[in-house]
Order: C-alpha cells, then structure tokens, then sequence
C-alpha cells in the first residue's frame, strides 16, 4: 500500500467515525437524555444500568476508531490538508473524551443508583460540549475530505 492510499483510508476512516459520532450524539442529546426523566423511579435504577452497558458497546469503540485515526492523520496526513487543521480536528476529539471522562461518566454513575432531576439535567446540559465538539470534528473532517479531493481536481 502506497502512502496516498493510506493517507486517505485513514482520512476516510476518520470522516466515517466523526459523523457516527455526530448522530449518535445528536440522537443521545436531543432524544434519549431527555427522556430519561420519563422513564420512571422504579424502573430506572434496571433502565440506567441497561443504558450504560448497550450505549457503551455501540460508542466505545467508534470512539476509539475516531480517536486512533485522528492521532494516525497527524503522522500520515494528506499533503493537501494543512497540519492545523489535523490538530484542530485533534483538540476536538481530545474535548470530547475530557467532558465524557470528567462529565458524563461521572452523572451516569450516579444516575445509575437511581434518577436524580438535577443530575440529569446536568448530564443534558454539559453533554452540549460533545455535541458541538463532535459536530465540528465532524464538519473539519468534510473539510479536510473537500481539500483532498479539490487537491485532485
């Protein structure tokens, strides 16, 4: 494999992962948090724990895969896309781990011993930071994907 094909499969692999983050994210934010205050008392604690485990199989490892091709574009990035842009793509994702490390995990546990109106509503409000973080990664990513096919043009 030549470097131009590696360098755009690892484009190409960090476009994909970006924007399932992105639906997913949206998909989480605007649906599925919201709705956790409905779920009710009694069956949350069950509700909480089921959400945690499935969630975490379906996003850990595209996070991985978008974390891991980010770090590879700084080292085989494409000639048409400015380094900048990669670290800025980089601080993006690096914004999303830190608010679902320092954030997000920590009110999923403890929403998971039972359903708090104020911790939720935490979760909703500061999962924003990975929403817009992971929009704009998602929108660099086009971005670096257009340079690269301008590149060609």
């Amino acid at each position: 494999m030549n470097s131009e094909t590696l360098q755009f499969l690892v484009l190409l692999l960090n476009f994909a992962s970006a924007w399932m983050m992105v639906g997913l994210i949206w998909l989480i934010q605007v649906v599925h948090y919201p709705l956790f205050s409905l779920v009710g008392r009694d069956a949350f604690v069950a509700y909480a724990a089921q959400h945690v485990r499935r969630i975490t199989m379906l996003v850990a490892p595209i996070m991985l895969i978008e974390l891991l091709s980010s770090i590879a574009l700084c080292i085989v990035r494409p000639p048409a896309v400015e380094i900048w842009i990669v670290i800025l793509g980089m601080v993006l994702v690096a914004l999303a781990w830190i608010s679902t490390w320092m954030l997000q995990i920590p009110a999923h546990e403890k929403l998971v011993s039972g359903f708090d109106s104020a911790v939720n509503l935490r979760l909703v409000r500061t999962n924003w930071i990975r929403t817009i973080a992971w929009t704009c990664h998602g929108i660099v990513t086009g971005w670096m994907c257009w340079m690269c096919l301008t590149a060609i043009a």
